[in-house]
């Protein structure tokens, strides 16, 4: 019988020190985030994407990143206190031609507080293409509430500002006037994004000059300004 037993916790033993020894097999490394940087005429700006909570608004932005789109446009609007936005027009005020619209993703659960990215729109919440608009302060407002309204829907987050957000405090203190189609707001002088592209890729070729202009914001779609003291106007933003 005592043979028996030492059989048995020899066979026993064996398998239990194993898996006291054995190591951990190791874990996948988590993917990090694309980083942008925009390169403009104040300066840069790094941007920390989530394409976890927003994946079609990040790979569409990546897209026009790529492509080299967004060299040579201007960050045409600016509302101290409330946001600085562009990606669509060139320096001469004329909007460049886009691709399809994107499908509103602002009831992914994150909010347009200050340093945020998000989408800029018109009054559909799915026509957002190539404009994007940073939060200057905590924008709650204009968060994801409701599918009943293009007001209801809110505006995609899909980014942070993890560098340069200096940067972008100092495009919105400077001086705006009327320019082109926009009534105010257009900062002056003139903030040119000269480049963009995503870190640890190669960047992209310069975009080419003659670009084909898209149709003009309708005036329901133009952006709005905000006047000092009243509710800041919404960035509903064609483009």
């Amino acid at each position: 019988m005592l043979k028996s037993l030492l059989a048995t916790l020899l066979l026993i033993l064996p398998p239990t020190l194993a898996a006291q020894t054995a190591k951990p097999a190791p874990t996948a490394a988590a993917t990090p985030q694309p980083q942008v940087v925009l390169r403009t005429s104040q300066g840069d700006i790094t941007l920390e994407l989530y394409p976890d909570k927003a994946p079609k608004s990040v790979a569409n932005f990546l897209q026009y990143v790529r492509d080299g789109f967004y060299g040579g446009t201007l960050l045409h609007r600016a509302i101290p206190g409330y946001l600085v936005q562009g990606g669509l027009y060139t320096r001469d005020l004329q909007p460049k031609r886009t691709r399809s619209a994107v499908a509103s993703e602002a009831d992914n659960g994150l909010s347009n507080l200050r340093g945020t990215v998000a989408v800029a729109r018109g009054a559909d919440p799915n026509s957002g293409t190539a404009q994007f608009f940073f939060n200057l302060v905590d924008n709650r407002r204009l968060d994801f509430v409701g599918n009943q309204s293009g007001l209801t829907w809110g505006y995609t987050v899909f980014g942070k500002v993890t560098k340069g957000m200096d940067v972008v405090d100092k495009i919105a203190a400077l001086p705006t006037h009327a320019l082109g189609p926009f009534a105010g707001d257009v900062p002056n002088p003139l903030v040119l994004i000269e480049s963009a592209h995503v870190i640890g890729e190669e960047a992209p070729a310069p975009a080419a000059s003659a670009e084909a202009p898209a149709k003009a914001a309708s005036a329901a779609t133009k952006p709005a300004a905000a006047k000092p003291g009243r509710k800041a106007a919404k960035p509903a933003s064609k483009g």
